[in-house]
């Protein structure tokens, strides 16, 4: 019998948005978990210092500053990664942004920001590492999706919807490139505390609201995430695919 190994020695890992918040704090659990890891957002000085914080833990590191919104970019990252490391294992589609607003006041810019960043650059880059897994045969992807990929609340409908959106193209991707020995699975956290969501908490009705729905009491924390991320990366998880895994605090049970 072989037993469960979440390890990730070996392995190369992308992160994308991993920079700042829940994608900081991947990058280095995959690196703690034994994963060199690329580090992708749109500013290099940020990137370097998470480099330097993964290669502290013993493992290699590319920092890659990058536009997902923009094919050529995509493009480019993905020459550079294999250029650095000849292969890409896992890739964490963590980039994506926020925003709060009544949906009768969204304005064409603000859906298209949110649309491009949330949904255009997760498919073109989960497309274009796909292309480099296929030619592998082999391969795990973890798509950002978000408890309000599942439930609703106010003034966030254009966010959902990108985020219910990746709950699909997670079961479609898995769908089509399992016959390649790709795994692609998702993770939908409720709402995580990072210098990122501060200002989603600057109300205090909208914090008692939250917390009203959430049995275990308190908001998600950077490091109730990544468990979940290194499993579904790892091994253990070889025979998931296609799956939301809900870090909700219990909130879809209440």
């Amino acid at each position: 019998m072989q037993f469960p190994n979440m390890t990730l020695e070996g392995k190369i890992a992308l992160v994308t948005g991993g920079s700042r918040g829940l994608g900081y704090g991947l990058a280095l659990a995959f690196a703690n978990s034994g994963a060199d890891v690329i580090v992708v957002s749109r500013t290099l000085s940020d990137l370097e210092r998470v480099s330097d914080e993964v290669r502290s833990l013993g493992r290699r590191s590319l920092p890659i500053a990058v536009d997902l919104r923009s094919h050529e970019q995509i493009r480019i990252m993905i020459t550079k990664a294999l250029d650095s490391f000849g292969r890409i294992d896992i890739l964490m589609n963590n980039a994506g942004r926020g925003g709060r607003m009544p949906a009768d006041q969204v304005d064409e810019s603000l859906w298209d920001d949110i649309m491009n960043t949330n949904l255009k650059g997760v498919f073109f880059c989960g497309q274009a590492v796909g292309q480099v897994m296929i030619k592998q045969r082999s391969g795990k992807i973890v798509n950002m999706s978000s408890i309000l990929g599942k439930v609703a609340i106010d003034q966030t409908s254009v966010y959902s919807a990108t985020k219910a959106a990746i709950i699909q193209l997670t079961k479609s991707w898995a769908l089509e490139w399992a016959k390649h020995n790709i795994c692609v699975n998702a993770i939908a956290p409720a709402f995580i505390e990072t210098e990122l969501t501060k200002p989603t908490f600057s109300s205090d009705i909208f914090k008692k609201d939250v917390l009203s729905k959430i049995p275990l009491g308190r908001y998600g924390r950077v490091e109730d995430v990544l468990g979940a991320a290194v499993f579904l990366a790892s091994d253990a998880a070889n025979y998931i695919t296609g799956q939301t895994l809900y870090i909700d605090g219990g909130w879809l049970v209440a």
